[in-house]
């Protein structure tokens, strides 16, 4: 009924290192302010296209262990395959999303005592609300059902990647067969993918409205890629020497850095130039040789990997806190620290600050409630098997 589980790809979990960060930079100054040095905010505003890198990472690496088995479309193996992914994504976003609560009455309560509005009663945030919550419990917060993000807003990707997991079945469909299926996946991807980016005012920047198209375009990609990688190491043959290797991934890095430099201002057309570089990167580091696939197969890379997901679905937590310190805790902007105006000194230090809190705070929810409930869930779904993360 299942196939002998493929080794893990390292250079593939070590390339999830880096991109929650970005994404919580990206958040946080698209909230604040950037810090007006170009190569630094470049690279930031363009934070929220890792979204796309996720998702065809997804795709690809869920045909990579899922692709060969053949009892996805049978009731059995397909709800023991959502229910195994949920163990993985819901844990997390439950307890997000009550901590968001839990946010929500504390902060109320405190600006009712103290006679001021709490941050979650000012214009700019997000919806909030008893359908929310209930479409958030039921991970379809992103399925086109309200006109703005609620409650844990970054949690819009688990809706989508639920959708996804749930339409899985459909893209191993399609891309079971020759390595031209998964060329036609690539070009189906592709094209969604510039739709959007040419129709939306907000380029790929996609979320609650239209998030699952976008998510869908790059989970083909993701799924196509891997099946041509399915398809070359089939063949017979000695594979590429280790520096060629070496060659494609500096291509694809150096590709990437060009896109995200040249391509202007982030929210414009032009910012699909990013995704195949990016995507090109995860088609050659999942090969695990190479200069790239080297340097992410390092402990503290794993590790970060490894918090990818809690650290990204744990952000808003903090950013939501950055605002209520702003407003009560924070002494006036004239206020002098160690010699230097309070605003000049908060100006860096607070996005820094704020990378560093949220990668405690993701390793935290990772060893204390994603790995544990995930390991206790697995073991109801499959009593007798050894519960090893997908």
């Amino acid at each position: 009924m299942t196939a002998k589980r493929p080794p893990e790809i390292k250079a593939l979990a070590g390339a999830r290192a880096l991109a929650p960060l970005l994404l919580v930079l990206y958040h946080f100054s698209e909230g604040h302010h950037y810090q007006h040095f170009r190569l630094f905010d470049v690279f930031v505003t363009k934070g929220y296209l890792w979204v796309e890198f996720f998702f065809a990472l997804s795709g690809f690496i869920l045909t990579y262990v899922y692709g060969a088995r053949t009892d996805l479309w049978r009731w059995k193996g397909w709800s023991t395959f959502v229910k195994t992914r949920l163990a993985r994504l819901y844990p997390l976003h439950l307890f997000m999303l009550l901590f968001i609560l839990y946010l929500l009455v504390l902060l109320r309560w405190l600006a009712a005592r103290g006679g001021y509005v709490s941050i979650f009663d000012v214009p700019y945030h997000i919806a909030l609300g008893f359908w929310p919550f209930v479409a958030n419990l039921f991970l379809v917060q992103a399925w086109n059902l309200f006109d703005r993000l609620t409650w844990n807003g970054v949690s819009w990707f688990v809706s989508v990647e639920f959708f996804l997991c749930l339409t899985f079945p459909l893209y191993i469909a399609i891309a079971r067969g020759g390595w031209w299926r998964g060329a036609l996946l690539i070009a189906a991807g592709g094209l969604g993918l510039l739709a959007l980016d040419l129709t939306n005012k907000h380029a790929l920047d996609i979320t609650f409205h239209n998030g699952i198209l976008r998510g869908m375009s790059d989970f083909a990609i993701g799924v196509g890629m891997a099946n041509i990688y399915r398809a070359i190491r089939a063949r017979d043959g000695a594979p590429l020497p280790a520096w060629m290797h070496s060659v494609f991934q500096s291509l694809a890095v150096l590709a990437l850095l060009w896109a995200i430099y040249h391509s202007g201002w982030s929210h414009q057309w032009r910012d699909i130039y990013v995704v195949p570089p990016m995507m090109l990167l995860i088609f050659t580091l999942s090969f695990d040789r190479g200069i790239f696939a080297w340097a992410l197969d390092t402990k503290a890379l794993q590790k970060l990997g490894e918090w990818s997901y809690a650290i990204y679905i744990g952000q808003t937590a903090w950013l939501l806190l950055i605002r209520h310190f702003e407003q009560h805790w924070y002494p006036p902007d004239d206020t002098l620290v160690f010699g230097i105006r309070w605003a000049d000194f908060i100006w860096t230090l607070e996005p820094l600050a704020l990378v560093l809190v949220c990668t405690a705070w993701g390793a935290l929810l990772s060893q204390f409630i994603e790995e544990p409930a995930n390991k206790a869930l697995r073991k109801r779904i499959m009593p007798g098997r050894k519960a090893a993360a997908a």
